[in-house]
């Protein structure tokens, strides 16, 4: 009988000193892969419901006060714990009840991540099949007769069944997959017309904003990891390039905010690629690149998350039945993927737009950038001679993303409500 000698969740720490160093500039690049995303389309749109350009850019200075912060506050946390990965370090510094609940964010954070993926994917698949029938036969796309077919649902599902789900079977995938294409690049390729604004401006526009930033600039998960992995570890150098990172991302998220809500004021879509008409050649491509940037990338999602589902349960049949099989390691692997694939797929088909999506992702957000740092830093005056300042910030970060968790996720929720 085939055995498995050393469960998932039995594997030793990974060791980071044994692999290549980064430097300021890989560690920079790193983070800015990390952040720069799905969330990109999401800009444009977040503006105009924050009122106007001013508003909705200061809510992101704001809120990068914030952002820096946290990824500070995990550097230092990781230094005095000794662990590299994000719950590895909330667990030590904050003990093992906090740690199975970052377990459970980072699963719903992934998950929801998932969903907003397929939805793009869909919003993308909606203006091919309409470029494709105009190309074929000449007429408008809103004359296109109903079939099965057609209906841009249906690839969507032959695309989880064929190329998804046979990308995420494998036990490890290769980190090369994670190569984006330079997907959110390609945003910026058409953003060139006609400009023309509206102002108004209100408390509740400007918070509508936040979730579309905790989204956006989120790359703290990963943050441990790519401190870790630094030839310089001092806190000083650390600080640098999460300040270096985030301006960057700060930079790039605002233009394309900027100059989408620009061009098509209150008319712009949740997903900025959809606000652009099906026979744009350039913004045709630049759907093709972000889709196969889409897909390459979730495999990785799936599989972070399937590992933290997936380790627990072979370590509890190991203890059960004192060996794990690889015909059981095999089956949970299997069973885990198709549910992922399948709940995720049923979600983005019934979910109205990607903005709805965003709202819940931002509320959940909030753990990894607020709620968790700020628990670190509070339970780190426990073991570390931290100043009361820094012990009052850490609870000003906490209350934060408790409030910004609240008010994403219920909105959320009710608007989702509504549409079913």
């Amino acid at each position: 009988m085939n055995t498995l000698q050393t469960p998932a969740s039995a594997k030793p720490l990974l060791d980071v000193a044994t692999g290549p160093r980064l430097g300021s500039v890989g560690a920079i690049f790193i983070m800015l892969k990390s952040a720069l995303g799905a969330g990109l389309l999401n800009f444009p749109w977040a503006f105009e419901r924050a009122g106007d350009i001013r508003s909705a850019v200061t809510m992101e200075l704001v809120s990068l006060v914030f952002l820096v912060s946290g990824l500070i506050i995990l550097g230092y946390s990781s230094s005095i714990s000794g662990q590299c990965t994000y719950q590895a370090v909330v667990k030590e510094v904050c003990g093992p009840a906090i740690g199975q609940l970052c377990e459970i964010c980072f699963i719903l954070n992934l998950f929801t991540i998932a969903v907003a993926f397929l939805v793009i994917v869909n919003d993308q698949l909606e203006k091919l099949c309409g470029s494709l029938y105009e190309l074929v036969t000449g007429l408008l796309d809103s004359e296109m007769p109903y079939h099965f077919y057609t209906d841009q649902r249906f690839p969507l599902v032959l695309l989880c069944a064929f190329l998804i789900l046979p990308l995420s079977i494998p036990k490890e995938i290769s980190i090369q997959n994670y190569i984006r294409s330079g997907g959110p690049c390609h945003v910026l390729m058409h953003v060139y017309k006609e400009l023309h604004l509206h102002t108004y401006s209100s408390w509740a526009s400007m918070f509508s904003v936040i979730p579309t930033i905790c989204f956006g600039f989120q790359c703290h998960e990963a943050s441990i990891a790519i401190y870790s992995s630094m030839e310089n570890q001092q806190l000083s150098h650390w600080v640098l390039i999460s300040v270096a990172s985030m301006i960057f991302c700060l930079v790039i998220y605002s233009l394309t905010g900027v100059y989408g809500y620009l061009t098509f004021g209150k008319d712009v879509k949740a997903d900025i690629l959809m606000s652009y008409a099906s026979d744009d050649i350039l913004m045709l491509i630049a759907r093709l690149l972000f889709g196969v940037s889409i897909i390459t990338v979730y495999p990785i999602i799936l599989l972070l998350g399937r590992s933290v589902i997936q380790d627990p349960l072979l370590s509890w049949w190991q203890r059960r039945y004192g060996v794990v099989t690889v015909e059981f390691e095999s089956r949970s692997r299997y069973t885990l993927t198709v549910l992922w694939i399948a709940v995720t797929l049923l979600i983005a088909i019934f979910v109205p737009d990607i903005s709805r999506v965003i709202s819940v992702i931002g509320g959940i957000s909030a753990f990894f950038i607020f709620i968790f740092p700020g628990l670190c830093l509070v339970f780190a005056m426990q073991c570390e001679p931290v100043s009361f300042v820094l012990t009052a910030w850490g609870v000003v970060t906490l209350i934060c993303g408790t409030f910004i968790f609240g008010q994403s996720t219920t909105i959320a929720v009710m608007q989702l409500l509504r549409k079913i």
